[in-house]
C-alpha cells in the first residue's frame, strides 16, 4: 500500500486524496478486525525468509505488517500509542480509529465541510469520554472479583496465565501496581521448555563465569560494579619504559589486594556492567565467587533496588573494608538455573523497594511461547489499568449505550458540527458490530436487541452471548474491560481520525540530503 503521485487530472476530484487515505486505512483495519471478540480468529504473518508468527494480538499484527502508505502509518501509530500507554486494547483502538475515518469521510462526501466534521468529532469524543467516565466501576482490591474477571477476559480465557498474573499482582502489592513508573508486563519472561512460575526476584540472562559446582549461595553479599573488574589502566607509551612497567606491576598488586579484600568480606556475587580481567576471573573461580559480566544498566538498577547494593566504579575497590561494607547488597539466595540458563537472584524481603517479581511463561516451542507471552502481557497490562482506573462492561456494550446518548445530544446541537458528533456515535457501535459479525450473527439485528434490553433494564451492561445469541448481563458474568483501555483508545482514535480527515493533498518531499540547486 503506497501513496501514488497525484496526476494533473486528479485535481478535478477534490476528494481523491481523502478517498485514497480512507481506502488505505480500511485495508489496515480489515487486517485486525477479524481478531476481535471471543470468536475472533488469528492472523498468520509470514516474513521475507519464511518465518511465521501466528497471533491475534493487534499491535503485533500492525507492527509487523509491511505498510508504506502514509495515512495507514498514522493508523498504526494509534496501536503503538495504546500499547505504550496502556499495554492492551490495541485492536479496539485501531477498529475505532478506522470507523471514525470511514464515518467522517461519508459525511464529507455528502458535502459537509471537513473542518466542521473534524470539530464535531472532537466535540463528540469529549462527550463520549465524559459519558464513559461516569459509568466506571472502581476496583476495591486485588481480591475484587471484577478484577479477576477483567484479567480473565484480557488473558483470552487462559486460566493458567490468569493464575500467574494474579499471583504476581499479589506479590507486587497494590501500592506498586498503582505506581505509574512500574509495568508488571515488563517482568514477564518467556522461555522454551520452562514451567509457568512466579517468584520474588529477578532473572539475569547472562551466564555466570563459573565452571565448578558453586552454583548456589544463601545469604549472599552482592557487589554491583558499573565498570570492568580489572586493574587500573596505563597508557601504552608509559608501558614501554622501565618505570612504567614497574608502575603496571604495582597496579596489578593493588588489584590483587582488592580481590582479596572482597573475598575476606564474603562477597559471593559480583554483577558487572563490563567485562572481567583473566586474573580476576581465575581468582573468583578459586574462591567460589559468582561473577555475571556485561549486565545492562536497567538490570543493574533492578539488582541494586532489590538487594540494597550501591553501584560503584572500579576505583572505589581500593577503599578499606569498613568503607566498602555499606555499598554491598544482600540476597537470601542466588543460584544458576541450568534448565533455564539464567541466574536467579531472589528478593530480600527486608529491603525497601525490593518487591521484584518475575513471571516465567513457558511452552514447548518458540512460536507457542511467544504467543503465550503476548497473552500474559495483555493480562498484566489490563490488571494494572483496572487497578488504576476501574473497569467498564466489555464487548462494546458501554460504547453502544454512549452512542445512543450522543444521538440525543446531536439532535440538540446547532451547526454542521452535529455531523461530526453523528460520526462518533456511529463509530462507537463498530466494536460490538464487529464482535457480533465475527461470531456469525447479523450485527444490525442483534444490536437492536441489545439496545432494547439496555433501555428496558436501565443498565448499560446488557450484551449478547456470542455462543447462544441470547441477551445477557455482562457485568454479572464478569465480561469487563479496564476503563483506561477504552478511554485512551477512544481519545487516540479521535486524534488520528481528525488528522487524516484534514489532509487535503499528499505531496512527496524532496530528499533532505539532496542539493539545494536541483531544478524545479
Amino acid at each position: 500500500m503506497s501513496q501514488a503521485n497525484q496526476s494533473p487530472g486528479d485535481g478535478d476530484d477534490r476528494h481523491s486524496t481523502l478517498m485514497n487515505n480512507s481506502n488505505a486505512i480500511r485495508a489496515v483495519t480489515s487486517a485486525v478486525e477479524g481478531t476481535l471478540g471471543p470468536k475472533g480468529l488469528d492472523v498468520m504473518l509470514v516474513g521475507p525468509r519464511g518465518e511465521v508468527v501466528i497471533t491475534n494480538d493487534g499491535v503485533t499484527i500492525l507492527d509487523k505488517m509491511d505498510v508504506s502508505h502514509p495515512a495507514a502509518r498514522l493508523l498504526i501509530q494509534v496501536a503503538r500509542a495504546q500499547q505504550e500507554k496502556i499495554g492492551d486494547g490495541t485492536t479496539t483502538a485501531t477498529v475505532l480509529a478506522g470507523a471514525l475515518v470511514q464515518e467522517g469521510v461519508a459525511r464529507i462526501i455528502k458535502g459537509v465541510p471537513a473542518s466542521k466534521v473534524v470539530e464535531g468529532i472532537r466535540q463528540g469524543i469529549e462527550m463520549a469520554l465524559k459519558l464513559l467516565s461516569e459509568r466506571i466501576r472502581s476496583i476495591e482490591g486485588l481480591e475484587d472479583p471484577l478484577l479477576a474477571r477483567t484479567v480473565y477476559v484480557a488473558g483470552r480465557e487462559r486460566q493458567d496465565i490468569v493464575r500467574l498474573i494474579m499471583e504476581a499482582a499479589r506479590k507486587s502489592g497494590m501500592e506498586r501496581l498503582r505506581d505509574p513508573s512500574y509495568h508488571l508486563a515488563d517482568d514477564i519472561t518467556a522461555l522454551e521448555n520452562a514451567e509457568h512460575e512466579v517468584f520474588e526476584g529477578m532473572l539475569l540472562r547472562q551466564k555466570p563465569l563459573m565452571t565448578r559446582d558453586h552454583l548456589s549461595y544463601k545469604d549472599a553479599k552482592v557487589l554491583v560494579l558499573m565498570d570492568a573488574l580489572e586493574p587500573d589502566q596505563l597508557d601504552e607509551e608509559v608501558m614501554t619504559t622501565e618505570a612504567g612497567f614497574a608502575r603496571y606491576m604495582d597496579l596489578k598488586q593493588v588489584f590483587a589486594s582488592d580481590l582479596e579484600r572482597l573475598r575476606d568480606m564474603s562477597v559471593k556475587l559480583i554483577v558487572l556492567e563490563k567485562g572481567i580481567h583473566p586474573d580476576a576471573e581465575q581468582f573468583c573461580l578459586d574462591y567460589g565467587i559468582m561473577v555475571v559480566p556485561r549486565v545492562s544498566r536497567a538490570d543493574l538498577k533492578q539488582v541494586c533496588s532489590m538487594t540494597g547494593a550501591v553501584p560503584i566504579r572500579r576505583a572505589a575497590l581500593h577503599k578499606e573494608a569498613q568503607m566498602l561494607m555499606p555499598v554491598l547488597g544482600s540476597t537470601p539466595l542466588v543460584s544458576y538455573d541450568e534448565s533455564l540458563a539464567r541466574v536467579r537472584i531472589h528478593a530480600n524481603a527486608g529491603q525497601n523497594g525490593s518487591k521484584a517479581v518475575t513471571v516465567i511463561v513457558g511452552a514447548s516451542t518458540s512460536e507457542v511461547v511467544g504467543e503465550a507471552a503476548r497473552i500474559a502481557g495483555d493480562a498484566a497490562s489490563a490488571l494494572q489499568a483496572a487497578v488504576r482506573g476501574g473497569v467498564l462492561p466489555g464487548g462494546g456494550t458501554s460504547e453502544l449505550a454512549v452512542s445512543y446518548e450522543l444521538e440525543r445530544c446531536r439532535e440538540t446541537q446547532k451547526g454542521m458540527e452535529a455531523f461530526g458528533i453523528e460520526a462518533v456515535s456511529a463509530a462507537l457501535r463498530k466494536p460490538m458490530s464487529q464482535i457480533l459479525l465475527n461470531a456469525g450473527y447479523n450485527p444490525l439485528e442483534k444490536m437492536e436487541e441489545v439496545r432494547a434490553a439496555q433501555i428496558n433494564s436501565g443498565c448499560d451492561a446488557m450484551g449478547m452471548d456470542c455462543d447462544t445469541g441470547a441477551v445477557i448481563h455482562y457485568e454479572e458474568l464478569g465480561i469487563l474491560d479496564p476503563a483506561p483501555v477504552k478511554l485512551h483508545g477512544l481519545r487516540a482514535a479521535g486524534e488520528v481520525a481528525a488528522a487524516v480527515l484534514r489532509i487535503h493533498h499528499v505531496i512527496k518531499m524532496r530528499d533532505a540530503a539532496g542539493s539545494d540547486n536541483e531544478p524545479y
